[in-house]
């Protein structure tokens, strides 16, 4: 590198030249926008070490369980900034998400060593954590000797952090004062609306609104082989968490009651959440696909990319997704906030955050944390933006980058906007507890029920919530 390249990295390091400004530079020095984004990436990662001692665990191996995704592949991308920055050596294990979990639930439940650490769903902490089988990340992020000063744990977005936390007591808040931290956000999915703009426009229709404009314009929509809303309908608790609670939670609902005295009883047979199921079933029967109660993440995402639904209300990095690739309607797609209660001022996302978790049987802990501070800092998290699909990210300062959001507001009409309107509601909101899996794919049985018309949506509440508090009396959380 020669004199003037480092003079210019050294002043957007020290905050004096923007990124644009950077790249800009670079480019006129001769570099590439690639190569000048490798240089910037290694020497951000070298600044590192000015202000820490990432050489402490030097030689030391660590084991990695990945679930297959774009962010294991992110951070396999830059691992090797990784290597020469500790001297750590790292290995991994990825298996594909049918069966990622249960290597999860045999590694963590036979107490073995052999992961150091893994990835996770905040909700499957809520199983891992009051087992004994994750550490308490709280005692790292609070140890300065132990963590980098640059790490800024609040660039964290704090809805997304929070759910991260959790006491361990049923019912308990999330990101209570009390709370442990059980894992660490790595990238996180809002659920809001993506579309196809070029079929909402042959129609005649604008983007929905709320619930009510959804309904009508996802009949509008459905013709021709085409149906016009893509929601999830397998008997899974993954039906219940994306667009489906999201819409619930923005008029105010909840799935469970938590008394005074910490008791917990079923919250879904109110007359507004019965009026919302309605609606709800409503649209899958009148506008959705005729095999909905098939339907998983997949089935959702790849409908829309191959032009057989027009809108999905489902996780915006799966609309993301669709949209590029040799997906059939990439580059056709766009995205919007969704707030289903017309009265709502805002969107009120559910998330489902893939974090990472230090397993308590390793016995590098400390090492470990460099890890997992490193793939969930700053710099790897603009590195993963920037030059990979690590959407969303989960710092508000990589959601602050000019370039991030020229990337996205270029082939992603909506998404930036959309983000930016959304994460002040977006966290999860189930209610912390052990059932949450049994009680939550009851529900989604419930579902469809409803949409089968085996049922009717009170009737079918009504015998739900009985359901949930016979559950949650036997296990003496009600």
């Amino acid at each position: 590198m020669h004199e003037k390249e480092k003079d210019l990295i050294r002043a957007f390091l020290d905050g004096n030249v923007d990124r644009r400004g950077l790249i800009k530079g670079l480019g006129a020095m001769g570099l590439t926008a690639s190569s000048a984004g490798v240089l910037l990436n290694m020497s951000a990662t070298n600044a590192l070490a000015a202000d820490f001692d990432w050489k402490k665990h030097s030689g030391t191996k660590l084991k990695l369980l990945l679930n297959k995704h774009p962010y294991a592949d992110a951070m396999i991308a830059n691992l090797q900034n990784f290597k020469d920055l500790t001297g750590m050596e790292i290995e991994y294990d990825i298996f594909p998400e049918d069966v990622y979990f249960d290597k999860v639930t045999a590694a963590l439940s036979s107490g073995s060593s052999e992961y150091d650490a893994f990835m996770t769903g905040a909700y499957m902490t809520w199983t891992y954590g009051p087992a004994g089988w994750i550490e308490d990340l709280n005692a790292w992020i609070g140890d300065p000797e132990k963590t980098n000063p640059n790490y800024n744990w609040d660039d964290m977005l704090e809805g997304v952090r929070a759910s991260c936390a959790w006491n361990g007591q049923p019912g308990g808040e999330l990101g209570s004062a009390d709370a442990k931290q059980w894992c660490i956000p790595w990238g996180y999915e809002q659920n809001n609306l993506s579309y196809n703009a070029a079929m909402l426009d042959a129609a005649g229709v604008s983007v929905p609104k709320n619930i009510d404009e959804m309904v009508e314009t996802a009949a509008a929509l459905t013709k021709d082989g085409i149906y016009g809303i893509g929601v999830r309908g397998s008997r899974s608790w993954a039906t219940i968490h994306p667009g489906f609670l999201s819409g619930y939670a923005n008029f105010g609902q909840k799935d469970l009651n938590v008394s005074a005295d910490g008791k917990l009883s079923a919250a879904m047979n109110t007359d507004v959440s019965k009026g919302y199921h309605a609606q709800w079933v409503k649209m899958i029967q009148d506008s959705g696909a005729k095999d909905w109660a098939t339907h998983t993440w997949y089935q959702v995402g790849t409908d829309l990319g191959a032009g057989k639904s027009a809108m999905i209300y489902d996780a915006d990095i799966l609309g993301y997704f669709m949209n590029g690739g040799d997906n059939k309607m990439a580059g056709k797609l766009a995205y919007a906030p969704f707030a289903a209660n017309p009265d709502a001022s805002a969107p009120t996302p559910n998330i489902w955050i893939w974090s990472l978790a230090m397993a308590s049987a390793s016995k590098q802990k400390d090492a470990t944390w460099h890890f997992l501070q490193w793939a969930s800092g700053p710099e790897h998290g603009l590195f993963g933006a920037t030059k990979m699909d690590f959407v969303n990210p989960v710092r508000k300062s990589v959601w602050a980058d000019d370039m991030f959001r020229e990337r996205l507001n270029s082939s992603y009409p909506g998404y930036v906007e959309m983000h930016d309107v959304s994460a002040p509601g977006a966290k999860i909101h189930f209610t912390a507890q052990p059932l949450f899996f049994d009680l939550t794919t009851e529900w989604a049985a419930t579902l469809q029920k409803m949409v089968a018309k085996e049922v009717p949506v009170d009737e079918g509440l009504d015998q739900l919530v009985e359901s949930f508090d016979r559950q949650l009396k036997e296990a003496g959380l009600g």
